[in-house]
């Protein structure tokens, strides 16, 4: 089945939260966040991350994605900030001009692209000399983990063992990552784990009604709806709790430089 990233309505499933302050204090320990003006967010989907670089002061930022419909959920999103412009294109043909940005991020994206050494090729065209590479993605490693009150994801692949397959065959070993990197021709290349905090419920309630929207989880559109209601069901009945829900994903983040 599978999400349409292209259909109208699913325009706005990733608009719905706020960068953590665990992922903004990750990357502030990996670049010199302050000495930074010009950031491309490839991959922006509702432009979550996009907002986060501007609150951390950095002047203008652009987002990229390949759906028109997502990229209007970002720009409602971010119609507030002045400094943040968003433009069609993909990870491979972003249309911008060469050394050009002193930041790239690519978030949850390259589990979507077979090739990357192409992908990283354009990180590469696009960034200026010493310019940063940020790619945050999941390993196999990081998706098979233990669901627990914490960790919600982990209960998806617990009831539903074919979708181990599918998440495990579309994401990179860190070891392929970091050798594509260097082939590229980035240097300096740092490999760091992230427990980064997904969301803060207030109930479970809460949390059950954003899982029965699928709302920014593409591997839950690989359920059909009955199928759906019974992970639901399964969470609910294994959560002790009806209190606060501090969800967490584990992440691999790889840094390197041009």
């Amino acid at each position: 089945m599978g999400i349409d990233f292209h259909s109208e309505k699913n325009s706005r499933t990733y608009t719905t939260r706020k960068a953590d302050h665990s992922w903004v204090e990750a990357i502030n320990n990996l670049v010199p966040i302050e000495n930074i003006s010009s950031a491309l967010d490839i991959g922006c989907g509702g432009g979550i991350y996009s907002k986060a670089l501007s609150d951390m002061g950095v002047t203008s930022v652009t987002g990229v994605d390949f759906s028109k419909a997502i990229l209007e959920g970002a720009k409602e999103n971010c119609k507030e900030y002045r400094n943040i412009s968003f433009q069609l294109g993909n990870a491979f043909d972003t249309g911008l001009d060469s050394n050009s940005f002193h930041l790239l991020l690519e978030r949850a994206l390259i589990h979507h692209i077979d090739d990357l050494e192409a992908c990283f090729k354009e990180a590469y065209r696009v960034l200026k000399d010493d310019g940063f590479y940020i790619v945050q993605d999941r390993t196999p490693d990081d998706c098979l983990l233990e669901g627990n009150e914490s960790h919600i994801r982990g209960y998806f692949f617990e009831l539903f063992p074919r979708l181990v397959e599918k998440e495990t065959n579309r994401r990179h070993h860190s070891q392929i990552v970091i050798e594509t990197l260097k082939e590229t021709g980035f240097k300096n290349i740092e490999e760091v784990k992230l427990w980064e905090i997904r969301k803060v419920y207030d109930t479970k309630k809460q949390l059950l009604y954003d899982l029965s929207e699928r709302t920014g989880r593409s591997i839950l559109h690989e359920l059909d709806d009955k199928e759906l209601q019974e992970l639901i069901n399964h969470i609910d009945a294994s959560l002790a709790t009806t209190d606060i829900i501090v969800e967490k994903d584990r992440w691999t983040i790889w840094k390197a430089v041009k």
